[in-house]
């Protein structure tokens, strides 16, 4: 205690020249009410040590406002030294935002589950704490941020105003036992409750807007490339936390804004980046639709089948075409434009894979070619034309481009897709493709991670749809046999171990199995064939699912 209190009178000394008597408030507040292991040995350690240690970092903000408001050029542009005075804290400064808003957000959510549990101890001193950081949080801001709006302002007093009540009456709470009087007024605390929440919600709202805009006026207005990168990079990391930050991103022009950029030679050098930044932003629908009006997709084949361009351009623009053809979005039925250039789209990728330098391009490339074969059937028959198979094929083999499971997952994809056109059979036996779909059957995660192992089952599920699917053409049966794909297909069915106790690799391997039992029945044993062929699918799929390790 003696230690801890040595410190605070430093602590006063400093934020006394400072003129921020508010962080000393928050300091003895909010510390001492988190419970971290970490904090107790703190009260062990010399309280003037302990204030060396903290001096650095508790002062390094205010020195950098102070560095920043000075301009670095001799020219009098106002704009400009605005832009490079923000332009490196305000990522940074939207982070310790967003971090302090979860952290108000979670504490809210608690205070919720502890008022129905009638826990008014903890439920005033869990309101304090949120009084603590939204003061903190506002002054924070304030600090960095320029142009407020007056409807800022006015929810961050309203918002003020609401914690103050909001404390007022759980400190009243605590102060009596009557049973009665705690019920009339807890009603009174869960509106407060839902004011302060939703006062909250709509300020976060207005300053994650804000930023948003702030940034786009700078990429739209500056000319100057360092303050367009560090724009576009910004907006990058907010487009991170989450699809409702993209949304805003959309709704204020920024999928517009950066198509700009894109249409400028000038900003060359900033295509992967701003692209990156679209591919992240068009994961909402909002997103979708500005780029749909903004003729984003010719953009995009323009880019695309333009050699004068880097690969990482290139394979950049592939992860946007990927990000708006995602057949797991509900919304992408709005790109009518896509099947105009379709085709020159196709042709890029596939050039994009045959030459792609890297197993990162590759597979920027071939996802982005195998959610177009989802998105419309001619795009299999596009590919035909192209000889795509044969490249993809060959790429396999080249264990430097097709280097993990993820690429596989998009090679195997986009034949399963192609495997549905007759013409099909013939391209996979002279590319070897039957070798190539029976070594994917075999596919396991080396590293135990969960997202390998899903994209793992993906490879052995989908080699097993498309040796189904080929399987009709006697000549393609007939290779798969010779290779000991019958085998390989009872097994994965047999041991639930092989396919990671997938379901979905099961009964793709059970409907491979039936296929190639018809072509060559003397392949199969007759305990194989009454268990795995001759029932009915449901019936072999619920034999399989229980089997146990010890009877295969």
């Amino acid at each position: 205690q003696c230690g801890w209190k040595g410190s605070g009178e430093m602590w006063m000394q400093l934020y006394g020249i400072a003129g921020s008597y508010f962080k000393v408030v928050l300091f003895y507040l909010v510390l001492p009410s988190l419970s971290l292991p970490s904090s107790m040995h703190l009260i062990q350690v010399d309280s003037v040590q302990r204030w060396m240690e903290d001096l650095k970092l508790m002062t390094d903000c205010e020195c950098m406002c102070i560095l920043q408001s000075k301009p670095i050029s001799t020219e009098k542009n106002e704009q400009n030294e605005l832009m490079l005075s923000s332009q490196y804290s305000t990522c940074d400064n939207l982070q310790l935002l967003l971090k302090r808003a979860w952290i108000i957000s979670t504490e809210l959510t608690r205070i919720s589950q502890k008022l129905e549990k009638n826990r008014w101890q903890r439920v005033h001193s869990m309101t304090v704490r949120v009084n603590c950081h939204v003061r903190s949080m506002i002054n924070e801001y304030n600090t960095f941020t320029r142009n407020s709006s007056e409807e800022m302002h006015q929810f961050e007093k309203l918002l003020l105003d609401k914690c103050s009540e909001f404390t007022a009456f759980t400190e009243r709470c605590i102060q009596t036992e009557d049973e009665q009087i705690l019920k009339s007024i807890k009603s009174c605390v869960n509106e407060t409750l839902t004011a302060v929440a939703q006062c909250f919600g709509q300020l976060i709202e207005l300053v994650l807007t804000h930023e948003a805009q702030n940034l786009l006026r700078q990429i739209e207005l500056s000319d100057s490339m360092c303050i367009t990168e560090s724009a576009i990079s910004s907006l990058f990391s907010l487009t991170q936390e989450g699809a409702h930050l993209c949304r805003i991103i959309a709704k204020e022009g920024g999928v517009d804004a950066l198509f700009k950029i894109c249409r400028q030679d000038c900003f060359r050098c900033l295509y992967p980046q701003t692209l990156r930044t679209l591919a992240s932003i068009c994961c909402v629908e909002e997103g979708m639709h500005q780029l749909e009006k903004v003729d984003g997709i010719l953009c995009l084949a323009d880019i695309l089948t333009d050699n004068s361009h880097s690969e990482a351009t290139h394979a950049e623009a592939a992860a946007v075409i990927a990000q708006i053809t995602s057949p797991h979005l509900t919304f992408t039925q709005h790109l009518s434009s896509f099947l105009e250039n379709m085709e020159e789209i196709v042709t890029a990728l596939v050039k994009l894979c045959q030459e792609a330098s890297s197993g990162e391009v590759f597979l920027l490339a071939s996802a982005a070619l195998a959610n177009i074969t989802f998105f419309d059937t001619m795009a299999c028959e596009i590919l035909l034309q192209l000889n795509a198979m044969k490249i993809l094929l060959a790429a396999c083999s080249d264990k430097h481009i097709v280097d993990t499971p993820y690429s596989r997952d998009q090679v195997v994809t986009i034949l399963a897709n192609m495997s549905v056109l007759d013409q099909c059979a013939s391209e996979i036996i002279q590319g070897n493709g039957v070798q190539l779909l029976m070594e994917m059957l075999f596919e396991r995660s080396s590293s135990g991670n969960s997202a390998e192992a899903a994209a793992c089952e993906r490879v052995q599920q989908k080699s097993a749809v498309t040796l189904a699917r080929l399987s009709r053409d006697p000549e393609v049966a007939d290779a798969a046999v010779k290779l000991s794909c019958i085998p390989r297909l009872i097994k994965l069915c047999r041991s639930p171990t092989e396919r990671n106790n997938s379901d979905s690799v099961l009964v793709a391997c059970l409907a491979a199995l039936r296929r190639l039992a018809v072509m060559s029945p003397d392949g199969l044993e007759d305990s194989d064939f009454q268990q795995l062929v001759k029932p009915r699918l449901v019936d072999s799929f619920l034999l399989c699912t229980n089997m146990e390790e010890s009877f295969v």
